[in-house]
């Protein structure tokens, strides 16, 4: 089974592969010539840090690619009171007193530190479908905690997110 991924999570793969393929890869030849310019290549570390940038550039062309041909296309679709892809949402974590505020996401978009939790964490499998004032078990392992949903936003620009690196 492949990533799961909505049409805008395609879209933005789409644009870094092209911009990779066009403007990044270019780039990289350039810069593997000038070292290679440079002369004796089995000294030149110019040389051998041009070709690992060249090297990363044209593996995660090959990643994103992979990516996309294994994907299976998600709905950010969801029911006016119930949590969704790319909505935002308040929890209240029982054990620690606490409300915390994050977005879900898919996982290629999945930056816990930064708020957007992935559909895939135990954390965004749990809330998606349930309403405001829902009581809700996150799994952790044999135990688990309760959190509850206070609020729902339906947040629809994604434009800012960034894809994952790897």
């Amino acid at each position: 089974m492949g990533e799961q991924l909505t049409e805008s999570d395609v879209k933005k793969i789409k644009e870094e592969i092209e911009y990779r393929k066009i403007v990044v890869r270019k780039k990289e030849l350039e810069a593997v010539k000038e070292a290679r310019a440079q002369g004796d290549l089995s000294e030149n570390f110019e040389y051998k840090a041009a070709k690992q940038d060249k090297n990363r550039n044209e593996s995660r062309i090959r990643y994103l690619e992979r990516m996309l041909k294994t994907a299976n296309i998600v709905s950010d679709d969801s029911k006016e009171d119930e949590i969704g892809i790319n909505n935002t949402v308040d929890l209240y974590f029982e054990d620690d007193e606490e409300v915390e505020t994050y977005r879900i996401v898919t996982s290629v978009r999945g930056n816990s530190l930064a708020g957007l939790i992935s559909i895939e964490s135990p954390l965004g499998k749990a809330v998606l479908g349930h309403k405001v004032g829902d009581r809700v078990k996150i799994a952790a392992g044999d135990d688990g905690y309760y959190v509850v949903v206070k609020r729902i936003d339906k947040t629809t620009d994604d434009s800012h997110d960034t894809l994952r690196k790897y």
